[in-house]
């Protein structure tokens, strides 16, 4: 028997990893008479599509040519993957990147995994970001085009990239950061470049998502200080008339009530009115300087003399000592 060759051997031999096995690409000289069999398919689209389906179709008609596939645009009752994506606002120029062999399609819906509508608006923006950086950083890892539109969350690309892209987009919906996500596929980009780590686990590296959303039902309670036990009731709150009897306002008549009032308005506002005069000179206080009057000087000045005298009284002492002892 003859021995196989080489290419063989790489075919037929086991593959380490799925996504490393290049598929053969497919060129017209492959398929010379186009399709042996027909087959047909429509795509729905919305209405606000029309427009814009109008404009692109000659070229839609041209590219699909191409790949013996006969295109037509039914306004009335409203064609596979490229059509799809084009009805999801995905621009022509991207959407014809679908009929090359490596690249797919995917639509992830996120209407239904939030029922709540304002939390759905607002993971929606989690996931694209801050003028859009979130979702840009997610194109660059995944090598995929990534579009959000209203419910749906269209991306075409590679089927490898496809697939991280629909796991960040259901995790965010699921009130997990995108962040976390983006971070695990920075470093597995990192941890590929090195040939130790390729058949090791890399679990140990990857960021693990801790939730920490309490149920109310969990939540410590704030417990109140107990009062000490009294058993008379508490007093009786004063009453709107009780206060007026207090105070003598009770037998005013109409006029003297808001001749009062207005006396107790006017003292109010000459209070306040101090109050800001008093803030706004605070301002002009001259702050504690330290005195240079004579007299400080003077003080300085006799401490001085007394401590230099002391010293040199001492040290004349200390000499006649030591000249007494030479001598």
């Amino acid at each position: 028997m003859a021995n196989a060759s080489d290419d063989d051997e790489k075919v037929t031999g086991p593959v380490e990893n799925a996504w490393e096995l290049k598929i053969p690409e497919f060129k017209p000289e492959d398929n010379p008479h186009g399709l042996l069999e027909e087959s047909c398919f429509a795509t729905l689209f919305p209405q606000y599509r029309e427009q814009y389906l109008r404009q692109v179709w000659p070229l839609v008609k041209k590219t699909l040519g191409e790949h013996h596939i006969k295109a037509e645009l039914d306004v009335v009752e409203g064609t596979r993957d490229m059509i799809k994506l084009m009805s999801r606002s995905v621009p022509y120029e991207q959407a014809k990147r679908v009929l090359e062999d490596d690249t797919g399609c995917d639509i992830i819906k996120i209407g239904k995994i939030t029922r709540n509508k304002e939390k759905f608006v607002k993971r929606r923006q989690r996931l694209i970001g801050p003028n859009g950086c979130t979702l840009k950083s997610i194109e660059i890892l995944t090598n995929c085009y990534v579009l959000v539109q209203g419910q749906t969350v269209a991306a075409l690309g590679p089927y490898k990239g496809l697939q991280q892209v629909r796991k960040i987009v259901e995790d965010t919906m699921k009130n997990i950061h995108p962040i976390y996500n983006i971070k695990a596929l920075m470093i597995k980009r990192e941890l590929a470049k090195d040939p130790k780590l390729k058949s090791e686990n890399w679990e140990r590296f990857l960021p693990k998502f801790v939730n920490k959303n309490i149920s109310k039902r969990k939540q410590p309670k704030n417990k109140k200080d107990k009062k000490p036990y009294t058993p008379f009731p508490p007093q009786q709150q004063e009453s709107k008339v009780d206060k007026e009897l207090a105070s003598g306002e009770y037998f005013l008549n109409k006029n003297q009530k808001s001749v009062k009032k207005q006396k107790e308005k006017e003292e109010k506002q000459t209070e306040a009115a101090k109050r800001r005069e008093e803030r706004r000179n605070q301002a002009f206080v001259p702050p504690d300087e330290p005195s240079t009057s004579k007299k400080s000087f003077a003080v300085a000045d006799k401490i001085d003399v007394a401590s230099l005298k002391e010293k040199i009284s001492k040290a004349r002492k200390g000499t006649k000592i030591f000249n007494k002892k030479n001598n």
